[in-house]
């Protein structure tokens, strides 16, 4: 098994981008803006970050998960499927 972890590199324009739309939430707020609105834009802060969610776990299943399992060490493996246990259990509480 590696121990290098994949790269989330392309991860941080879209991080950046969604700190921007913080930004604009922030402003939206300052500026005394229309409920609806200010709702439309956290809707789409929250769909952006689910999206890098998505594709930062989909490179740990693709990577580090696989490396666990192509590898002879069974205590690895056993070790990322309790890492993908906790990690449903951690998104059942959100």
């Amino acid at each position: 098994m590696t121990d290098k972890h994949p790269c989330h590199q392309k991860e941080l324009t879209k991080l950046n981008r969604i700190a921007g739309q913080v930004e604009g939430v922030k402003r939206m707020i300052e500026d005394n803006r229309y409920c609806p609105e200010i709702l439309a834009q956290l809707k789409a802060v929250r769909s952006a970050v689910r999206t890098v969610e998505a594709q930062v776990l989909e490179a740990h299943l693709q990577h580090c998960v696989t490396d666990a399992f192509e590898g002879n060490d069974k205590a690895a493996a056993q070790e990322k499927i309790n890492e993908i246990k906790d990690l449903f259990k951690r998104y059942d509480e959100a």
